[in-house]
């Protein structure tokens, strides 16, 4: 009776310790962006093509991405001192803020034939069943719409080159199926999407 008690109870502290670091605070999050918009703009909306657009980004993808940037999972050098003194905290405001901006369109003239092709692309290697329709992301897989096609690019020959592997394999393993070609017709698509 007294071990089913304490199993009760240790029950109880973890789900209220889990409930306390899932729960994120925008506001918190707002304070703790100014930082990050030297990269990735005011809001999470980039100017600058080569970091990505966070508005709009789904949390869920968001807080892991800056968790694996914090436990070395992925890599970029200009992330490593900017997470590395986040706590779980931060990083779920940090997420909740960004998921909760509206992303602007990015300034990019899409080639029309080259859109044309990636869209084909896209359906052959059925991105829209992790990305969903108007690749506009879930949970833990990223909205890709109007990323800046600089970003697309170097994201996919990441993958296909096997530099970025926190994703569970399933970019990983689209990404050697394409060619660069595909991959600069995807970023064409992708980019003029809203």
């Amino acid at each position: 009776m007294q071990a089913r008690k304490a199993a009760s109870g240790a029950a109880f502290l973890f789900l209220l310790v889990l409930f306390h670091a899932a729960y994120a605070d925008p506001a918190a999050g707002e304070r703790k962006a100014a930082p990050c918009a030297a990269c990735h703009g005011a809001g999470g909306n980039s100017a600058i093509a080569q970091f990505p657009v966070l508005a709009g980004q789904t949390a869920r993808y968001l807080y892991l991405q800056l968790k694996d940037f914090k436990e070395g999972r992925r890599s970029e050098p200009a992330m490593a001192p900017m997470v590395a003194k986040l706590s779980t905290q931060e990083m779920l405001d940090l997420a909740e803020y960004f998921a909760a901006q509206k992303p602007k369109p990015v300034a990019w003239r899409a080639d029309a034939a080259r859109v044309t092709r990636g869209r084909k692309k896209a359906e052959e290697v059925l991105c829209t069943m992790c990305h969903l329709g108007g690749m506009k992301g879930q949970n833990e897989i990223p909205r890709v719409a109007g990323q800046h096609p600089e970003y697309v690019i170097k994201q996919l020959k990441s993958f296909k080159a096997r530099t970025r592997t926190n994703d569970a394999g399933s970019m990983t393993s689209v990404a050697q199926t394409i060619t660069e070609q595909d991959i600069e017709d995807l970023a064409h698509y992708i980019s003029s999407l809203d």
